[in-house]
């Protein structure tokens, strides 16, 4: 599997170490939509699903200043360099500018596994250059290795960016969510 993105980008494997990060990235996805709401909460939800069944996949933006840091980063393996964990850390987090996490879910009419997107994010100021697009690639080509024969994901309607970018890929409606508020 390998995923095309624009010059200047690169991707990784994120592990379960990173839930932190991940948490991160799905407030700032529903900050978008709801500045004003405490989504803490998302926690929880890394917390019971991030696993090694459910990979993570991070996009990082490299420019000269990252690529130095990343040969410091490199180094802190060697004993006579004293970059700190937490710095190095800080250093990954602050070059990744997308995520992708992936993960498993049951058709309800068929009974069969099947792939599931939980985060799709680019950053603002990183979106139409091609990322999105590679990230959903990755996931279709994740998901035939694995043998599932379909793929889902749950997408705001006001998200008309994110809803554009995945009719385009071929995805259509098949059921609607439907909410009441009952309070």
């Amino acid at each position: 599997m390998s995923i095309l993105l624009p010059t200047g980008y690169q991707l990784r494997s994120g592990s379960s170490l990173e839930r932190a990060m991940l948490v991160k990235f799905m407030q700032k996805t529903y900050q978008e939509f709801d500045p004003e709401r405490d989504f803490s909460h998302l926690a929880q939800t890394v917390e019971q699903y991030l696993s090694k069944d459910t990979p993570l996949w991070w996009v990082e933006f490299l420019d000269e200043e990252d690529k130095e840091d990343k040969e410091a980063v490199l180094l802190t393996r060697s004993p006579a360099h004293q970059l700190t964990r937490s710095r190095a850390q800080e250093l990954t987090c602050s070059r990744a500018i997308a995520s992708l996490w992936i993960g498993n879910a049951v058709d309800q009419l068929k009974g069969s596994r099947h792939t599931h997107i939980f985060l799709l994010y680019v950053a603002p100021e990183h979106r139409r250059k091609g990322i999105g697009t590679a990230l959903m690639h990755h996931a279709e080509d994740w998901a035939r290795a694995r043998g599932d024969r379909q793929i889902s994901l749950q997408v705001f309607l006001s998200n008309q960016g994110a809803v554009n970018l995945y009719q385009q890929l071929g995805y259509q409606t098949e059921s609607l969510l439907m909410v009441k508020s009952i309070n």
